[in-house]
């Protein structure tokens, strides 16, 4: 057995994660097919939490939000990043204490505000008209509720557009010229109580250099505020770390993070004269790699271009076509024969978008082959659908040879589910 990426190996010819035969999986349980590595999952967690020793770990909930995981990275510690009422419920469901859980969001509701000020989460203020919101619900309970301001520190990582959160223009957070006049609103208003600060500049960096500025940026407003008496507890700088998804391809680690952000949060801390808890908002990195994503060659087609037709399509995985994004893919049951041709692998969804890898190396690809895709734990099944009445399919967690079923596969009944249908159609 040799490793193929990662945890990923090879025996027999065949593709295996966790110490499991990805084949025999797919054998039993048939396909599409989510396949997550407990072991590194938790891992990835420790890398992140051994190189920020003195930092929080906030899971960021949005990368995949399956029970199960979530339990796991409880168990390891983790906080949670939260971006809605159904993220914060199975957080504190999964044990993540309220105290280590921000709500984050631009366009929270009325009802989430209600549920975050009942529960007693850190809240993640976006914007004044939301700090007015909140601090009507709060006095309303008759409660105070810890916050935030996210900031827009107008920094712009090299990534793709989409999940750059931290330019001027996008709607994440109250820009950072505006910080410190909100902080001096929060601190006249009651229900509310100002103990940190919170900004996410994007997602999938590859370079840690905007850190640096992001990290100066945000120190900056932190000085600013205290000079109005207001005591900060913590400073939460996001993540945004990106994974290697292309065969070598580099991307930088916890430990490459940590060698820019500390020093900077350290001296700045210091000279400011402030003792603040640093919060690290880690996704993709957690989850990204973990996962492989199994689907079955329906069938085969030489047109333009030799297009290999699979049950799984952007309803599963729909990063390709959102973001253009690239995913290795191997043949899972003959990862180690000969590479043939330039194939490019195709879903089943009536979308001409729906393509998963475009020109790919790989061996002979024939019908009832095995593909797998790779690092699919990501915002994979979180942003899944049932488009084109497609259930979704099971989540599967192995851990050294042991195989246990996280999410049971849709049915028919799953379409329906939560539909009515008037009595005169009866």
């Amino acid at each position: 057995m040799f490793t193929i990426k990662n945890h990923l190996e090879k025996r027999d010819s065949h593709l295996t994660i966790g110490g499991v035969d990805t084949v025999d999986l797919v054998e039993k349980y048939g396909t599409p097919l989510y396949v997550t590595n407990e072991q590194r999952v938790r891992d990835n967690f420790r890398r992140y939490s051994e190189a920020f020793p003195d930092a929080d770990m906030y899971y960021a909930a949005k990368a995949n939000g399956n029970f199960t995981i979530m339990r796991i990275l409880a168990q390891e510690g983790a906080g949670a990043d939260v971006f809605g009422d159904g993220e914060l419920y199975m957080a504190l469901l999964a044990g993540i204490p309220k105290e280590k859980i921000l709500f984050n969001g631009n366009s929270k509701t009325d009802r989430e505000l209600e549920m975050a000020v009942e529960t007693g989460v850190r809240v993640s203020v976006d914007s004044l008209d939301e700090l007015n919101t909140l601090s009507r619900i709060a006095k309303s309970q008759n409660r105070t509720i810890n916050i935030a301001f996210r900031v827009n520190p107008d920094v712009s990582p090299d990534t793709h557009p989409k999940i750059s959160t931290g330019l001027k223009t996008s709607k994440f957070g109250i820009p950072h010229q505006e910080v410190v006049e909100a902080y001096k609103e929060a601190v006249e208003l009651e229900g509310v109580n100002p103990i940190g600060m919170h900004c996410h500049i994007g997602s999938q960096i590859l370079d840690t250099s905007p850190f640096d500025e992001a990290v100066n940026r945000m120190m900056d407003l932190v000085e600013q505020v205290k000079r109005l008496g207001v005591e900060l507890e913590f400073l939460d700088i996001g993540s945004g770390l990106g994974i290697p998804y292309k065969k070598g391809e580099l991307a930088p680690t916890p430990k490459d993070l940590a060698d820019v952000v500390l020093p900077i949060f350290e001296k700045r801390s210091k000279a400011i004269g402030v003792n603040l808890k640093l919060i690290i908002e880690p996704g993709r990195y957690i989850m990204g790699d973990t996962t492989v994503l199994l689907t079955t060659v329906n069938t085969m087609k030489h047109a333009a271009k030799k297009f290999v037709g699979v049950d799984a399509g952007f309803n599963l995985l729909i990063r390709p076509a959102m973001y253009d994004s690239y995913h290795h893919v191997v043949v899972a049951n003959k990862v180690d024969a000969q590479i043939s041709s330039l194939y490019t692998v195709v879903g089943p969804i009536c979308e001409t978008g729906d393509i998963l890898a475009h020109d790919r190396e790989l061996p002979e690809v024939e019908k009832n082959d095995i593909i797998a895709i790779f690092d699919a734990g990501a915002y994979g099944f979180s942003m899944s659908s049932q488009y084109n009445g497609r259930p979704r399919c099971a989540e599967l967690l192995v851990n050294d040879g042991q195989v246990d079923i996280i999410r049971k596969a849709e049915t028919y009944d799953d379409l329906l589910a939560n539909q009515l249908v008037p009595t005169r159609f009866l």
